[in-house]
């Protein structure tokens, strides 16, 4: 009897549906691994040559006189949209000036192809700086013997130094400078504990959500040109990219911006009507992927997005004394 009770009690322990048991927890080393497939290996502080400075300084000077340009923090002037002559107001949100020289193309549209390109249109947009020409840039700063004297050092052996074209290409240089790697680009180095590990788990909600469908690279996004709306309809009268192209096709696509420095460089999308990094992360789910997210999710989201602030050097970025 007992030898019968013992061969069924066997028999019901070996045909027993074993518990689940959940899958380990990647190891941080493979995390990495992970993340570093999608956003590459980052981005690297910027080296200035000795060979480059006397170009760098006359860009920089350029960059923030107000004479010809519009002073910003993190790139932005935290405007819905940027203030210009006579209290007159551009139709978009300005994008952030750091990392730019690495986007796909300049300006929401991406109707200007690089950063030397995007530095000739503000001094002559009639909201923005109004200038008449270039011809009139030129000579006003002809008159600045500072200028006179920066420009034959930038631009040696020229004997008209001071060009339309080389402004561009001076304020284009000192921006290709403005690279803020922050301690994600370490922990994409193999550094697992440069971020915490809510930042981690924020990182990962972030994928899990889809948000690398257009936020990836090393700069998570500012390489592609994706629609505005591509699940639920984002109500705005800007068409977008369809104003530099004219075809239908482009119709309310914007350039996808980076999420470098994003919880700094608020205020949020094209229009600027967005305030919050929260509800910015809130409808760019709805609108581009149909998805609500839980609070804790956005709260995740959010976290991670904290630690793409990073620093350009500040020696580089000090205002100058201007001439």
């Amino acid at each position: 009897m007992t030898l019968m009770r013992s061969s069924l009690l066997l028999a019901l322990v070996a045909c027993a549906t074993p518990e689940p048991v959940a899958p380990p927890e990647p190891a941080p080393a493979a995390k990495v691994s992970t993340a570093a497939k999608l956003f590459g290996n980052g981005i690297a502080a910027a080296v200035v040559t000795d060979a480059e400075k006397p170009l760098l300084d006359l860009g920089r000077a350029l960059y923030y006189d107000p004479r010809l340009s519009l002073d910003d923090r993190y790139g932005v002037d935290g405007e819905p949209t940027s203030p210009g002559v006579g209290g007159q107001r551009g139709g978009r949100n300005s994008p952030s000036s750091l990392n730019a020289f690495a986007h796909i193309a300049q300006f929401w549209d991406g109707r200007a192809a690089d950063v030397e390109a995007q530095a000739k249109g503000p001094v002559l947009n009639p909201i923005e700086m109004a200038m008449p020409n270039a011809a009139a840039v030129e000579q006003k700063l002809r008159a600045i013997p500072g200028y006179v004297e920066l420009f034959a050092k930038a631009f040696p052996g020229e004997r008209r130094a001071i060009t339309y074209d080389n402004i561009a290409k001076a304020i284009g240089a000192f921006e290709r400078k403005l690279s803020t790697p922050s301690r994600f680009d370490r922990y994409l180095g193999g550094a697992a504990d440069a971020l915490t590990a809510d930042e981690v788990k924020g990182m990962e909600t972030f994928v899990a959500t889809g948000c690398t469908a257009c936020h990836n690279g090393p700069l998570l996004g500012g390489d592609k040109y994706m629609k505005l709306g591509m699940v639920e309809p984002y109500e705005t009268n800007d068409l977008g990219r369809y104003e530099v192209t004219k075809k239908d096709g482009d119709k309310y696509f914007f350039k996808v911006p980076s999420l470098r420095n994003v919880a700094k460089t608020g205020p949020y999308f094209h229009d600027g009507t967005v305030p919050t990094l929260e509800d910015a992360v809130t409808k760019m789910a709805k609108h581009q992927l149909g998805k609500t997210l839980s609070d804790e999710e956005r709260t995740a989201i959010v976290t991670f997005l904290g630690a793409l602030t990073g620093e350009v050097d500040a020696a580089y970025t000090a205002k100058p004394t201007l001439p």
